[in-house]
C-alpha cells in the first residue's frame, strides 16, 4: 500500500506549515491563555477563508469532499504549533455529526456558518460516570407538543467554551437522538471550564430545555447511535493526528536542545546515553505516525470492526508514545523543562489532554480486546 501524499496533499501540508509559522506561533497561544480566551474568532474566520473548515464535508453539503487524511494533515500542523482553534471539536466531531445525520436544511443552518468560519460547533456527549460510553446517555429528550424537552448534564464538552451551538446526545422513546441546542436558549446553562492544556471546555446543563422538532438531526428511527459511534471514531483518529504533531514538535525541540546545550565544553547531544534516549523518542514518533495514518485511512470505514481496530490501536499508541516522548523531552531539557516559561511543558499538557479525550489508553485497549478475532498474547 502506498502511503505517499498526493501533490495536492503535499501542498496542503506546506500551506498549514507556513500558516502556523507565520500566523500562529506558540506565543499566540500563550497570549490567549493569559487572557483566558480559548481561541481567536478572527483566526477561525481566516481558517474558513482558507477552506480548511470545509475539507471533510461533501460537495452537496457545501464542502470540498475531502477525507480524513486531509483532516489529519491539518490537525498535525495545528498540533505542532499548539494552535488552540477548535478544529477537532467543531469540524471533526460536531461538524461530522451534523453532516452525517442532518438534512439539507440543517446543513444550511448549522454546517454552512461553521465552514465559513463565522460559527463554531461542539459535540456534547460525555456524562458523569459514562466512562467514554456514549451509547446510553442519561440525558433524556421527551416529546413536548411539536418539539422536545431535554434534561440532563454534559461534562467536559470539547470546544464548548465559545461554541455557538451544541450537538447534544439524548435518550428518546425511539432510541438515541442528536439535537442541536443553542447555549443561550431557555433551560440551557453553560459553565466554562479551564483545562490543563489551556484549550478550554464547558459543562452543559439542560433543565427542561425546549427544542423544536427541526433541531433533531436525522429522522425518527434512524440509527443515530451508529452515526455517533462513527463520529467518535473519526474524532479519536483526529486526536491521534494532532497528538502526532505535538509529539513531533517535542522531538524536534529536544534534538535541538541536545545540540545547543553544552556541558563540560561539549554539546550534551554528544553523550551516547542521551543519544539513545533521543532515538527512543524518534522510534515512538515513527510508530505513532504509522498507526495514526492507518487510523485516518480507516476512520470512515463502513465495516465497524475494521474501523474500531485501527482507531483503538492508534489511540492506545498515542497514550504510550505520548507519555514516553513527553517524559523524555522534559527530562532531557533538565530543570528548565519543568517551568511554565519553557514551551515544552505546554506541549506536554496538550498531550495529556489529547490522551484522555475520546477514550484513554486503557479504554481503547479494552475495546480492542473485546473485538471479534482478538487473540491475547
Amino acid at each position: 500500500m502506498d502511503f505517499s501524499l498526493s501533490p495536492e496533499q503535499k501542498m496542503l501540508a506546506e500551506t498549514v506549515k507556513t500558516f502556523v509559522k507565520q500566523r500562529s506561533p506558540v506565543e499566540r497561544f500563550r497570549k490567549l491563555r493569559a487572557e483566558q480566551r480559548p481561541w481567536d474568532p478572527e483566526m477561525w474566520a481566516h481558517m474558513g477563508e482558507l477552506g480548511w473548515l470545509s475539507v471533510p464535508f461533501s460537495e452537496d453539503a457545501g464542502g470540498f469532499g475531502g477525507g480524513m487524511i486531509e483532516v489529519a494533515i491539518i490537525l498535525e500542523g495545528l498540533g505542532k504549533a499548539l494552535a488552540p482553534e477548535p478544529y477537532l471539536a467543531s469540524v471533526v466531531l460536531a461538524g461530522s455529526a451534523v453532516a452525517w445525520a442532518g438534512n439539507a436544511a440543517q446543513h444550511e443552518r448549522w454546517l454552512a456558518p461553521m465552514m465559513e468560519g463565522t460559527h463554531a460547533l461542539a459535540l456534547a456527549q460525555a456524562e458523569r460516570a459514562s466512562r467514554y460510553d456514549a451509547a446510553r446517555p442519561s440525558t433524556t429528550a421527551v416529546r413536548d407538543g411539536s418539539g422536545w424537552r431535554l434534561s440532563g448534564e454534559k461534562i467536559f464538552v470539547l470546544g464548548g467554551a465559545q461554541a455557538h451551538a451544541f450537538v447534544v446526545s439524548a435518550s428518546t422513546p425511539d432510541g438515541l437522538g442528536l439535537f442541536v441546542v443553542d447555549p443561550d436558549g431557555p433551560g440551557v446553562s453553560r459553565q466554562v471550564l479551564r483545562t490543563i492544556d489551556g484549550h478550554g471546555a464547558a459543562r452543559l446543563r439542560l433543565d427542561g430545555a425546549s427544542v423544536d422538532d427541526d433541531r433533531r438531526l436525522g429522522e425518527p428511527g434512524e440509527p443515530a447511535a451508529a452515526v455517533l459511534d462513527r463520529v467518535l471514531d473519526r474524532g479519536a483518529a483526529g486526536a491521534c493526528a494532532e497528538g502526532l504533531g505535538v509529539a513531533q514538535a517535542m522531538l524536534d525541540m529536544t534534538v535541538q536542545h541536545l545540540k545547543d546545550r553544552k556541558q563540560f565544553g561539549v554539546p550534551i547531544g554528544s553523550f551516547q546515553v542521551l543519544q539513545h534516549r533521543a532515538v527512543d523518542m524518534f522510534v515512538e514518533v515513527q510508530l505513532l505516525r504509522s498507526m495514526s495514518v492507518l487510523a485516518s485511512i480507516r476512520a470512515d470505514e463502513p465495516e465497524v470492526e475494521l474501523r474500531q481496530r485501527s482507531v483503538s490501536a492508534a489511540k492506545a499508541k498515542l497514550g504510550t508514545a505520548g507519555r514516553l516522548v513527553s517524559q523524555q523531552a522534559i527530562q532531557l531539557h533538565g530543570g528548565i523543562g519543568i517551568t511554565d516559561e519553557h514551551d515544552i511543558g505546554l506541549y506536554f499538557k496538550r498531550m495529556v489532554g489529547l490522551d484522555t479525550a475520546l477514550g484513554d489508553e486503557t479504554w481503547h485497549v479494552q475495546r480492542l480486546s473485546n473485538l471479534p478475532g482478538f487473540a491475547g498474547a
